[in-house]
């Protein structure tokens, strides 16, 4: 190890006489020529350490001298002693200890130490090439310290839990200082407020001793009032008396009055009974009356011009008598075929049931139709439905317009608020009823239902029979909505003409492309009298015919134009029939004569609106559907039958 030292001083000395001409610490100085000669004395022979190995010293000598100072401080002052050996920078006790047991290489400790360092020895000096003495006095004095500084070490770790305890104490006495004042301040509050309660004891005291003095005095007026009550008791019983002996007179009148009331209970039966049959009358007679009317009849209703159709043309080939609410007279002028000359005007008288000007409101129309909307709830199968051409009126007299109003509500609201009406004013007469609702339309040939939205819809409906032996028709899966209020029913309109099939065609802006169908199932029943209606409101608002050479329909509105048209001659063709007693009635040729065998065959009441346009460019198609009219008009069919049981 000497000799690893002694190389790396010499490389030292070697880099240092590189770099430098200054004197370098360890370096032996060169002898004058006049000291060659001489022996080298103790202090030239002397080699200063090397400077990584003088401050190693250094700082374990500075170490030692502050430990030592340490001990001497008392022990209360030992820890800020502490924090100010290097200001700024607190040193731990573990730190110190690991600086102090450190193991010291012998190749850095240099072979002479300072003088200082072997002073301490026993006041003994030692030489300063005698670097193991000099170590040996370090270990010694290091070996000193370390017991020192454990000493101090456990001293301050003593003395921290001390300060830990203290800490702790004073956190409890704290927490319990709190603890103190919160429960001081609720004492305090609590005794504001039993001094405010003694308060209002007090208050409540003199106010419990001023009633106590009312009191006894009510109490000494009531004494007086009671003797006066005794006294007025006494002349009470003996009226008493007289008044009992006035009521049993009245009881035995009042079994008189008894015997007289089951007298007008059985005079009141009879009179229900009376009533009953008025009612039953009351129906005959209606039905007798409808059917004077006919079971088919036919009202013409003519619609206004638009503002824009005002300022075109007029009402001139139109002719309304005013004595007869029945006719409508139709003139045309007809050019000669030789010239533009007029030959003279043609007219087309036609009679009907009802004709409607175009000044006519729908609440004028529809109190025609009210007694036969009755008898559906009489129990016959009623069926109303619009006949015209496209753009004639036809939605607008069964449904009315978007926006209805209490004046402009179509056939189908009203006759529904009819309905709802008379059920309410047949219940005191013993009758309840069942409402059923469904709406469909006839689009192409094929059904669907306008309650259910176009996603939803399944597969195709189609029409059969409620059994064999029954002549009823029905449609499976078609939806049959419960309804109790008018209210209910006209939402189910609202949903059924946002479902229905319209398109703008060359004619009409908003053409109906199908037919729609409206039923209102009524079932009646009177306990009272076991009696049991069924019946069916039908309300239907065909599509409107087409000319295609006016329409000039293509493709998928060519299909429908003539879906339409042939259907509608379909229905021609049936009423036809009817008229003529053919023996095979062709219902099934159609879907629309199929649905309403039941309300076209004769056992139903039927009435038949032709609407037709006031405009005269549409004259042909208005004697066309005129003179249909006039047909159905003309048809008699069988006696309609209430479905009573």
């Amino acid at each position: 190890m000497e000799q690893k030292g002694n190389a790396d001083g010499r490389q030292v000395l070697l880099a240092g006489k590189a770099l430098s001409q200054l004197p370098v610490p360890g370096l032996r100085a060169k002898r004058g020529h006049s000291d060659e000669n001489q022996p080298p004395t103790e202090q030239k022979r002397a080699r200063r350490l090397p400077v990584p190995t003088r401050r190693v010293a250094a700082s374990i000598a500075t170490t030692c001298s502050k430990a030592s100072a340490a001990a001497a401080i008392p022990r209360t002052q030992r820890a800020g002693h502490r924090a100010s050996l290097r200001p700024g920078l607190t040193i731990p006790a573990a730190s110190v200890a690991d600086i102090v047991r450190r193991p010291v290489p012998v190749a850095a400790v240099p072979k002479m130490a300072a003088p200082a360092l072997a002073a301490g020895n026993e006041g003994k000096k030692r030489a300063a090439w005698d670097l193991k003495g000099q170590l040996s006095d370090m270990r010694t004095k290091v070996s000193s310290y370390k017991d020192k500084v454990q000493r101090l070490d456990g001293e301050n770790q003593q003395l921290k839990r001390q300060l830990q305890e203290q800490v702790v104490q004073n956190q409890e006495l704290s927490s319990q200082v709190s603890t103190l004042s919160s429960a001081l301040h609720t004492c305090q509050e609590q005794a504001q407020q039993r001094l405010h309660k003694v308060m209002e004891l007090s208050d409540l005291k003199q106010q419990l001793e001023e009633q106590v003095t009312s009191h006894s005095r009510t109490i000494r007026q009531l004494e007086g009032t009671k003797r006066d009550l005794s006294s007025l008791l006494e002349t009470r019983e003996v009226k008493l008396k007289l008044v009992e002996d006035g009521l049993a007179q009245r009881e035995c009148e009042n079994k008189e009055l008894r015997g007289q009331v089951a007298a007008q209970l059985q005079v009141m039966t009879q009179q229900e009974e009376r009533l009953h049959h008025l009612e039953m009358e009351r129906r005959r007679l209606h039905n007798l009356v409808q059917e004077l009317k006919g079971n088919i009849r036919v009202f013409c209703r003519v619609r206004p011009l638009l503002a824009w159709e005002e300022r075109q043309t007029g009402l001139e080939h139109l002719h309304f008598p005013l004595q007869d609410n029945k006719a409508l007279v139709l003139s045309k002028v007809e050019e000669s075929h030789f010239g533009r000359d007029r030959k003279g005007d043609v007219k087309y008288d036609f009679i009907f049931d009802r004709v409607f000007s175009p000044a006519c409101s729908q609440e004028e129309v529809f109190e025609e139709i009210a007694l036969l909307v009755q008898s559906a709830l009489d129990g016959y199968n009623v069926c109303i439905f619009a006949y015209g051409q496209t753009g004639s009126g036809k939605t607008y007299t069964m449904e009315g317009p978007d926006d209805m109003s209490p004046e402009t509500m179509g056939m189908i609201p009203r006759a529904v608020r009819q309905v709802f009406q008379g059920a309410q004013e047949l219940e005191p007469k013993g009758w309840q009823y069942r409402f059923t609702a469904n709406f469909l339309e006839i689009y192409n040939e094929s059904l669907r239902d306008l309650l259910v939205g176009r996603p939803e819809r399944g597969a195709e409906l189609e029409i059969k029979r409620v059994s064999q032996s029954s002549e009823e028709l029905h449609v499976p899966n078609l939806r049959y909505v419960p309804v109790d209020s008018e209210d209910e029913v006209l939402k189910l309109l609202q949903t059924a003409k946002a479902n229905r099939s319209v398109a703008k065609t060359a004619l009409n802006d908003r053409s109906s492309r199908s037919h729609s169908l409206f039923q209102l199932r009524i079932e009646g029943w009177n306990r009272s009298r076991d009696l049991h209606s069924v019946s069916v409101l039908s309300l239907v608002d065909l599509a409107g015919s087409e000319r295609l050479d006016k329409s000039f329909s293509k493709g998928e509105r060519l299909r429908e134009t003539q879906a339409i048209n042939t259907s509608l001659s379909t229905l021609g063709l049936v009423i036809m029939a009817l008229s003529n007693k053919e023996p095979h009635i062709p219902y099934r040729n159609s879907k629309l004569t199929y649905l309403l065998q039941n309300s076209l065959g004769g056992n139903s009441k039927m009435l038949m609106f032709v609407n037709i346009s006031p405009l005269e460019e549409n004259l042909s198609e208005s004697l066309n559907s005129l003179r249909f009219a006039s047909k159905v008009n003309e048809c008699v069919i069988g006696t309609a039958q209430a479905n009573r049981k």
